[in-house]
């Protein structure tokens, strides 16, 4: 079985607002066994709907829409589906009841309009919404099973668990469960990683594992497959202890774990203090770090030192070493990370200062260029970072934050 998702609106295919249904829903059904091969966006057109919903209808065995369910004349999922299914559409008494008891508990009254929300094509039945005006629509067209719900998010999540997964498991066709694990890693680029992870990634390999990079952290996202939750879950082990054991201090750890929790966690572990000292960064450390519950007892501050000046009067950055190698250099971003550990009494401190553009370099001192500085009780490092003119500002500041702050984790793995 496969599913298609139709999201209806055209506030969607405008861009004034965003498809979050059909991601919901894509993972709600992938949970149950059921793989989504086709996601539609379409606005308010009849036309439209009925080419959508006839193709759909031809090359899936279950679809579910969302949204053109309400009272308005731009509301035409009703409409389009008792075309394709040609049959007229006729008024269900309960629905209507529903609906008109909605409104008396809200203390509203019924506009005649919303009795249109209470017509369902000929031989559907209606799927019940107890927080909110609109029935959704179960039926079938051909081999298809159709499964209408409203496009307001809180009404679609409830109906689909209170009405649509029940029918799906009666039917027999939602009998498998589905999981999805994801493994992050930090360091290395995704080709880098993928070379090393060929075997891995192959087609046809079960479980399933896709790689994906988001602002440069790499997931490994593993699928399994089982009759119960805990078979699914059980059929993904091996896998992941292979990434752990291949990728080792690569790895940050599983589910929503990126840089500032793996490195909250080894704080935690480990007993140390952490300070910061950011110029081009402008305080992202700081502020990936502090999204973190628990993080005082381990992050004792920063600084944001933007100008040469306030390097000098906050961090103690000797003005002659500014002047003799530019803000932006190793010796610089060195100062910066032993003034910030010395001042705040951390067990170590790391800084940046960099061109994160899209103006200000030169030759010499590219857009891109970042210097990092560890300051540790064994001494102080640097690092060079060269990320190119062509990265956008925010990709340098987020790269330039992520790679300090997971030197510090590895500098703590390795203590």
């Amino acid at each position: 079985m496969r599913a298609e998702i139709l999201s209806i609106g055209s506030e969607l295919v405008s861009g004034q607002s965003l498809d979050t249904n059909s991601r919901w829903l894509s993972q709600q059904l992938g949970a149950l066994g059921v793989p989504v091969a086709f996601h539609t966006t379409l606005g308010d057109e009849l036309e439209d709907h009925l080419d959508a919903f006839r193709a759909a209808i031809a090359r899936a065995d279950l679809v579910v829409m969302t949204g053109g369910l309400g009272p308005t004349q731009d509301d035409l999922t009703r409409e389009a589906l008792a075309q394709c299914a040609g049959v007229p559409l006729v008024e269900d008494a309960a629905s209507l009841e529903a609906i008109a008891a909605m409104f008396a508990r809200r203390n509203r009254p019924m506009a005649e309009r919303n009795r249109v929300q209470a017509l369902f094509p000929q031989g559907a039945e209606a799927l019940a919404n107890p927080i909110g005006t609109a029935p959704g629509i179960w039926m079938a067209i051909g081999r298809a099973l159709i499964a209408a719900l409203p496009g307001v998010p809180s009404e679609m999540r409830r109906m689909f668990a209170d009405e649509v997964v029940p029918r799906l498991r009666r039917l027999g066709l939602a009998d498998r469960f589905i999981v999805h694990r994801k493994i992050n890693l930090f360091g290395k680029g995704e080709s880098e990683i993928e070379a090393q992870a060929l075997d891995l990634t192959a087609r046809g390999r079960v479980p399933e594992v896709g790689i994906t990079a988001h602002e440069a952290t790499i997931s490994f996202r593993i699928t399994g497959g089982g009759s119960t939750e805990a078979e699914a879950l059980a059929s993904t082990d091996s896998t992941a202890a292979m990434i752990r054991e291949r990728f080792g201090p690569l790895v940050l750890g599983e589910g929503t774990v990126d840089v500032p929790e793996a490195l909250a966690a080894q704080l935690a572990r480990s007993g140390a203090t952490l300070a910061t000292a950011e110029s081009c960064t402008g305080g992202l450390m700081a502020s990936l770090l502090t999204a973190i519950p628990g993080i005082s007892s381990s992050y004792l501050g920063g600084a944001v030192t933007y100008s040469n000046a306030s390097k000098s009067e906050l961090l103690g950055v000797p003005p002659g070493l500014i002047e003799a190698h530019g803000a932006v250099s190793a010796e610089v971003a060195a100062a910066m990370a032993e003034g910030a550990r010395a001042r705040l009494g951390a067990t170590i401190a790391v800084s940046a200062t960099g061109v994160a553009g899209p103006g200000g370099g030169t030759p010499e001192k590219p857009v891109g260029l970042v210097y990092l500085g560890l300051a540790t009780p064994a001494g102080t490092e640097t690092r060079r970072l060269e990320m190119g003119p062509e990265r956008p500002r925010e990709f340098i500041q987020i790269y330039s934050a992520k790679t300090a702050l997971n030197w510090a984790r590895l500098a703590l793995l390795d203590a």
